[in-house]
């Protein structure tokens, strides 16, 4: 029995005007399983991931969500671009996780947290609330419930931000390099709920420079640079041993 993968990538590409950011990307992602991007900066990590939940419109190829083309319908052998508003539809089943948090700066952490659900999914206030204190008791922040995010350190925003996804019941996560926005002290607790999240067979992508995690929790670890996977594999053996020069350059650089 063939199962299919929670994200399919068929040669994607991505361009602004002239400049190439994607340039054939394919990659599988199985559900329950947690890859990890990594990678310089400008190789093409971040607009894949925009590109998952359509944030960005792919240039050519293919990205499929749990068998779904992602914002698109096929007829025929032409692509159309789906309506906003089922875009969106879309969208609201992959969970994201940004560097800088994007919280509602005016809105508790209770509000932030319960706003997609009452407005998008149309959850009755009550249950949404019932869920987001579960939420912030899974991430450690119970009593930061009315707390906005000025009262809040980066470390415990970004947690009230996983919250926040999580409320969605998304079936996918994606984080945008969810820690290096943080000081080094608060590092420890993001990765934490994240390596929960793993845990429990939640789906993950995470472009992310924390090797030890990667090594820890990811099933796949994936090297991009100029826009293409240079090299993929089993995250030990591939910090262990990589096997193309610009990996190896790369890691020695991080490790």
């Amino acid at each position: 029995m063939t199962t299919t993968p929670m994200v399919k990538a068929d040669r994607v590409c991505k361009s602004f005007g002239a400049l190439k950011v994607l340039n054939g990307v394919s990659l599988e992602i199985e559900r329950g399983q947690v890859l990890c991007m990594v990678g310089p900066s400008g190789s093409g990590k971040s607009t894949f991931l925009r590109c998952i939940n359509h944030l960005e419109q792919v240039s050519a190829g293919r990205l499929y969500v749990d068998g779904d083309l992602v914002g698109y319908e096929e007829r025929g052998d032409k692509l159309y671009e789906l309506r906003p508003r089922v875009a969106a539809r879309q969208r609201r089943d992959i969970g994201m996780v940004f560097q800088h948090f994007n919280l509602f700066p005016h809105r508790t952490a209770l509000e932030n947290i319960i706003e997609a659900p009452t407005q998008v999914k149309k959850v009755r206030k009550k249950d949404a609330v019932v869920r987001a204190r579960d939420l912030l008791d899974q991430v450690g922040l119970s009593e930061k419930i009315d707390a906005y995010p000025a009262q809040l350190s980066g470390g415990q925003q970004q947690r009230v931000a996983i919250a926040r996804a999580l409320a969605m019941d998304p079936k996918l996560m994606l984080f945008d390099e969810p820690t290096s926005a943080l000081d080094p002290e608060l590092v420890g607790e993001v990765l934490g709920v994240m390596k929960t999240l793993a845990k429990e067979g939640m789906t993950m992508v995470v472009v992310t420079h924390e090797m030890g995690f990667a090594r820890e929790v990811a099933d796949q670890l994936v090297f991009m640079d100029g826009g293409v996977v240079v090299e993929s594999g089993e995250p030990r053996e591939m910090l262990a041993n990589p096997q193309q020069d610009r990996t190896k350059a790369f890691l020695s650089r991080l490790l």
